[in-house]
Formats: structure tokens, C-alpha cells, sequence
């Protein structure tokens, strides 16, 4: 197996795994979360395409951006530069929940760059503009985190991420911890980019390649908040498809990596075929 190596470009840190001659897969995390909440993934995929994932601008290492409220501009602008600096022209792009309002936007702006692209697990924003009132639920996030603190707050969430967390204490484990390093203001920024996020309007403007990935028992964006993403690809996207994964929830790259992994493989691969 690949060894994982933490590296740090364009002042992100990020996770990656060396492969093959495949192009890169580059995967952005949510909002609770950090790069290492893909480890499971990128250990699924086979060696033959290097892999990335990113932590966002204010997590792990990563320097926060320089604009209090942020939109989906602005990170898929740091996106850009981690690449660049990095030497990816072209990749795979996947984001899971609020990463795919980040990467549905870089594809938007920068098709070129995308050959296809996975949102898993989506969350489609609430479409506030700036500097309004949080929504409430964005609201009060902050306002549990400031209560209870990183920790306390991860331990009350975690569990709803998973479909079953008794079952699977390990993974259970592994969204919690992730959670209670997010730190300030990374955590602000990214809750302002959910308040203001508009993935269908993005997802209507979409032509590049596009998955919807989404586990059958997440209440954190359920599956009928992704069938929506998708009924708007059917009139965008050249090529769209839309899977659900059995028995996971919110955290499917961590319940279900070889599934996921699987899925993602098959779509790429049949969009190699379609092109050949």
C-alpha cells in the first residue's frame, strides 16, 4: 500500500498519496471535518492515479483566508493556487458536503481543469446574502461551539454523521476527532461559505462530467437534497449519474471507502470509454 504523506503548498496543508500514470484525484472536506477524513478513501483506490486531499483555508495547517466572509469564489481561488503551485492542470475533483460547494464552483470557473466531477453527500447552501443574518441552523453551530468548545461540540455532533454509530465505534472515533480540531476562524469562514452557498444554481451552469454520491441514511443532506442536485444536472451537465450507498450516513467516504471508491472508478472509467 501507497504511503500517505502530510505536505504543505501555497500555504495549505494537504494529505497525498503517490500512483500511477492516472490523473490526479483531488478531494476537499466539510465543514466538521480536515483532510484526514479521506485516509479510508485514498487507502481504497487503487495506486493508479495519485491523490490529494486538502485541508480547507483555517483547518489542520492551513493558513485561514484574509476575507471574513467568504463565498465559494473565494476558496475555489486558494483551490487553484494549491494546483498550480503543485503542478495540476487537470484532475478528478471530488467535494463531500460543504467541499461541494467549493468544487462545483472551480468547475464552473475552471472547466479545464476538471475531467469530472463527484459531490458527495452535497449541502446545497442556504443562498444568504452577505453580511445578513447566519441562518438559524448556521447560527447555531457557532453558537454551540462557543458553548461547549471543540471537544463537547464534536461530541454531541459526531454521532449524527454515521448511520450507525454503535456499530462502527471506529469510525465514530475518527469523526470526532476530526471535529474537534476545527479551529477559529476557519470554522466562522466556512460557516459564512454555507450560509451564502448556492449549489444548484452553480449545479445549472455545470458542464463539466458530475456525480451525486450520497449515503441512503444521511440526515445531515439527505438523499432527497441530492436527487435535487440532479434532476437540475439532467439540463446542464454533459454527463451526469447518481448513485446511493447502502447503510451509511453523512460520513459515507468513511463508512462505506470501498464503495465509494468503487463507484468513482466505474463512473471514470466509463467516461475513458465514452471518450476512447
Amino acid at each position: 500500500m501507497t504511503d500517505i504523506t502530510q505536505r504543505l503548498a501555497a500555504g495549505l496543508s494537504y494529505l497525498a498519496r503517490d500512483g500511477g500514470d492516472g490523473l490526479p484525484v483531488v478531494l476537499l472536506h466539510g465543514i466538521g471535518s480536515n483532510a484526514g477524513s479521506f485516509a479510508p478513501l485514498l487507502q481504497a483506490f487503487d495506486n493508479s492515479h495519485p491523490m490529494l486531499a486538502w485541508d480547507a483555508p483555517g483547518y489542520g495547517s492551513s493558513q485561514p483566508l484574509d476575507v471574513a466572509w467568504p463565498d465559494a469564489s473565494d476558496y475555489a481561488a486558494a483551490l487553484n493556487r494549491l494546483l498550480t503551485d503543485i503542478g495540476i492542470a487537470r484532475c478528478i475533483l471530488i467535494g463531500h458536503s460543504l467541499g461541494a460547494l467549493i468544487v462545483a464552483r472551480f468547475a464552473l470557473v475552471s472547466p479545464q481543469k476538471v475531467t469530472a466531477l463527484f459531490l458527495i453527500s452535497p449541502a446545497l447552501g442556504y443562498g444568504v446574502e452577505k453580511d445578513a443574518p447566519l441562518p438559524a441552523n448556521v447560527a447555531g453551530r457557532i453558537t454551540e461551539l462557543d458553548r461547549l468548545g471543540a471537544a463537547r461540540f464534536a461530541a454531541a455532533r459526531a454521532g449524527g454523521l454515521l448511520a450507525d454509530p454503535v456499530a462502527r465505534p471506529d469510525v465514530l472515533q475518527a469523526v470526532e476527532r476530526a471535529m474537534a480540531a476545527i479551529r477559529r476562524p476557519g470554522y466562522d469562514q466556512a460557516a459564512r461559505l454555507l450560509a451564502g452557498g448556492r449549489l444548484l444554481d452553480d449545479a445549472a451552469k455545470l458542464e463539466v462530467p458530475t456525480t451525486v454520491i450520497v449515503g441512503t441514511q444521511d440526515r445531515i443532506t439527505p438523499p432527497e437534497n441530492a436527487r435535487r442536485v440532479r434532476d437540475v444536472l439532467r439540463a446542464s451537465s454533459r454527463g451526469h449519474a447518481y448513485r446511493e450507498i447502502q447503510n451509511a450516513g453523512h460520513a459515507v467516504c468513511q463508512e462505506q471507502p470501498a464503495e465509494v471508491a468503487r463507484v468513482i472508478a466505474e463512473i471514470v472509467a466509463s467516461k475513458a470509454d465514452a471518450h476512447a
